[in-house]
């Protein structure tokens, strides 16, 4: 398969997982009281207001040509002032949540279109069939990566906006340093592990192996197995 095939059948997937869930939260602020990133232009499905030309293209396209068994990537955050909404606490659950629930939602319109692919003929088939494949794993792992209970990520957000206040405050102080954890955790733990002769590859693992559940649900409510 040459290099410009599996760019096609990547690029289109990766763009929209990751411009629908950016969308969605602007979206949802703004329903919520919140024009920030109306005024900025971010409450859109270009994905041109919304790509990071190194988080959103080089590096997932880089992991997929290395062959890498974990995908990651990331877009420009969409701002959203959470004092400005009318329910701050509630509204910030509603908010982060609205990004996996989009890629969630794009994952099984992906499975169920699985059916509609066979009436192609045979090789437009075959890429859209893998198109469709790769929307369903793309947005999935999306999906799960950003529900991993640390700020900024979503499921960070939703964590500080469901823990009592003690516990949220707490949680909300580690923000800043939340992607150096994450690193820490996904590369520079594992990398440690092994020269220790252990396995502390948990976090990939287990992000990995809920993955692998949610597609399976994914493809078993949409009668494809």
């Amino acid at each position: 398969m040459d290099f410009v095939y599996i760019i096609s059948v990547w690029l289109l997937p990766v763009l929209i997982a990751i411009t629908f869930h950016e969308a969605a939260h602007g979206y949802v602020a703004r329903y919520l009281g919140d024009e920030t990133a109306s005024r900025l232009g971010r409450v859109s499905l270009n994905p041109l207001r919304h790509i990071d030309p190194l988080g959103t293209i080089a590096l997932p396209g880089l992991l997929v040509l290395a062959g890498s068994p974990f995908l990651f990537g990331y877009a420009k955050p969409v701002p959203v002032n959470f004092r400005a909404l009318r329910s701050p606490r509630i509204g910030m659950v509603l908010v982060a949540a609205a990004g996996p629930a989009m890629n969630i939602a794009l994952a099984i319109a992906a499975a169920l279109s699985f059916h509609l692919a066979v009436y192609l003929p045979g090789t437009v088939a075959q890429w859209v069939a893998l198109n469709l494949k790769n929307a369903l794993i793309i947005n999935v792992i999306l999906a799960v990566f950003n529900l991993f209970p640390l700020p900024p990520l979503d499921g960070g957000r939703i964590a500080v906006g469901l823990l009592p206040n003690v516990l949220a405050r707490q949680l909300a102080r580690l923000e800043p340093y939340g992607m150096i954890i994450l690193v820490g955790l996904l590369i520079l733990l594992p990398l440690l592990g092994s020269q220790m002769g252990m396995d502390l590859n948990f976090v990939s693992r287990f992000i990995s192996v809920s993955t692998d559940a949610v597609i399976r649900l994914i493809l078993r409510l949409t009668g494809n197995i």
